[in-house]
């Protein structure tokens, strides 16, 4: 039998039960950040999300080139609610369907460019900037 200790701790008797990252956890990460590259049009991230993001994100960019109510229906339950100008009352969703998608109307998919950039400080994970190709 294992000693008894404090739980989720290192030490004489471990980490015995953690949260593992799951499936909604790894989708809510992916919604932040595909919300985060429509407001500020880049967005640094490791090197495991850069696949998942660029498909997503050319994904938003498809529906906004539709632009008919079922494709902002449809962008609106990926993207979160983020205000970017309360003065105009400006969305993310507004910012996607109204600036980037008659932005890519002539492009046939390839939106997204991933740059390699330098690793992180902590614990020297791979990072990539991902922005907007033009």
């Amino acid at each position: 039998m294992a000693a008894q200790g404090r739980k989720n701790v290192h030490g004489k008797t471990g980490v015995r039960f953690k949260a593992a990252y799951t499936a909604s956890k790894r989708k809510n990460m992916l919604r932040n950040v595909v919300t985060e590259l429509i407001v500020h049009e880049k967005v640094v991230v490791t090197s495991g999300v850069v696949k998942e993001l660029k498909k997503l994100a050319d994904h938003l960019i498809s529906l906004a080139k539709r632009g008919d109510l079922h494709a902002r229906r449809q962008a609106a339950s990926v993207l979160r609610k983020v205000v970017i100008d309360e003065k105009e009352s400006l969305t993310a969703l507004d910012k996607l369907f109204d600036d980037l998608g008659p932005a890519f109307k002539a492009r046939n998919g390839g939106y997204t460019r991933a740059l390699k950039a330098d690793n992180r400080r902590g614990d020297n994970a791979k990072r990539v900037l991902v922005t907007w190709v033009r």
